[in-house]
């Protein structure tokens, strides 16, 4: 495949413009360590998010190879408790839907350390992971789930299928993004799927991120930011179809979809509800994107105006959260060390280390205690209510959060 080519990754279109320049910005999960980079130097390449005006496929421009970014990886998603109880709330009700048992095969595409699967194991369903960091799939093993270390192919697909691992139902949750071949891993999806079985899909919902002004879920990793629109002639295009669809809540308003051999399930009427919403919200427009860009643009400004206030009054500012989308946020609005003091997070496989590009240094949450600093700025706002509950103390001694997305806000 070929990166870094102004046509559309899904459709092939030439009808491709800019939608927002975020600069040059480093690897959203390219941590460094303590003592930085030893010639002071790291990645770094332009962000910049287009929309295809043919299918109005939102893709970015420069697209790094994946193997940069996924080989070895920095987030396991089961630090996250909210995530830990939305997977398990998502596989009952997929078992009870699907009438999954023994004899069935649940694969995940990018299935992380096994914070999905184990639901499925300890309902003796069994599970077969895909996953192309081999750091985080001793993790998933030691849970006993049986992990390929491997990006998702259609080749892979293939080979799985000769092999006899069809599945009933396939797995990709906040993946699909990611990958910079859509046209690829659609068809690999297609081949994997047993006749009859299905694929569920979750990502963040690119309508809402333009809504709600969540530019800082735009990072490297995220090729592409979804809208139901778009995905429609991509699945029929290798013999599939989108039968029904869900909004979610989590990652600041996401998508659930639900996709099968062409004429295996019954199209619901959701699919079309969602398509007209969509485009009766302006998704079909060049304004919408113009809106979106100065939208953005307007936010930076009130958060750094609001940011630099607080300095100016002595104020001790440090951040929750080592994201990648606080990676983004950071870097786009320029927020360092003359700003913020630290970030803590709750993954220990990141504290010690510094955030890309602004190097600003990563402790552990107590460090909010220890050091009640009067403001945290809330990079993983998308877990704003597990996080405020999580630092209830901190917040009685005084410690405020600022909400930077959709506009900025003291809580």
């Amino acid at each position: 495949m070929k990166y870094n080519l102004n046509h559309c990754k899904s459709c092939s279109s030439s009808n491709v413009i800019q939608v927002l320049d975020l600069g040059i910005q480093p690897l959203a999960n390219n941590l460094l360590p303590a003592g930085g980079v030893p010639d002071g130097t790291e990645p770094a390449y332009p962000l910049r998010l287009a929309v295809c005006l043919d299918c109005y496929l939102m893709q970015l421009l420069d697209i790094v190879p994946p193997v940069k970014m996924f080989s070895e990886y920095l987030y396991f998603s089961s630090f996250s408790d909210a995530l830990l109880k939305h997977s398990q709330a998502a596989v009952e009700k997929h078992i009870e839907e699907f009438s999954l048992e023994k004899a069935s095969l649940v694969v995940e595409i990018a299935s992380n350390d096994g914070y999905l699967l184990q639901y499925f194991t300890a309902k003796n369903i069994p599970a077969l992971g895909i996953e192309p960091a081999e750091n985080i799939a001793v993790e998933a093993r030691k849970k006993e789930i049986e992990t390929i270390v491997e990006f998702f192919t259609c080749e892979l697909a293939k080979s799985l299928a000769l092999s006899g691992k069809k599945a009933d139902l396939i797995l990709g949750n906040n993946v699909f993004a990611h990958v910079p071949d859509t046209n690829d891993f659609v068809a690999g999806l297609a081949e994997l799927l047993k006749k009859g079985g299905r694929a569920v899909l979750e990502f963040p919902w690119g309508h809402e991120m333009i809504q709600k002004l969540e530019f800082d879920t735009i990072y490297h990793e995220h090729v592409f930011c979804f809208s139901l629109t778009p995905l429609v002639p991509l699945f029929e295009r290798h013999g599939m179809e989108i039968f029904h669809v869900e909004r979610l809540p989590i990652h600041g308003g996401s998508l659930r979809l639900y996709a099968g051999h062409k004429g295996c399930q019954p199209v619901r009427e959701s699919v079309a509800l969602m398509l007209g919403k969509e485009e009766a919200e302006g998704i079909k427009t060049q304004e919408y994107y113009e809106k979106f860009r100065e939208g953005v643009e307007s936010l930076r400004i009130e958060l750094m105006d609001l940011l630099t206030s607080l300095k100016t009054d002595k104020k001790s500012i440090a951040a929750y959260g080592a994201s990648a989308k606080g990676s983004t946020l950071l870097n786009y609005c320029k927020i360092g060390t003359e700003i913020l003091d630290f970030i803590v997070d709750r993954s220990t496989y990141k504290q010690g280390l510094l955030s890309p590009g602004m190097h600003i240094p990563i402790l552990p949450p107590e460090a909010l205690l220890n050091r009640q600093p009067d403001y945290a700025l809330l990079l993983t706002w998308n877990f704003a209510e597990e996080i405020l509950k999580q630092q209830e103390l901190y917040r009685k001694n005084g410690g405020k959060f600022i909400v930077p997305v959709p506009k900025p806000t003291v809580v």
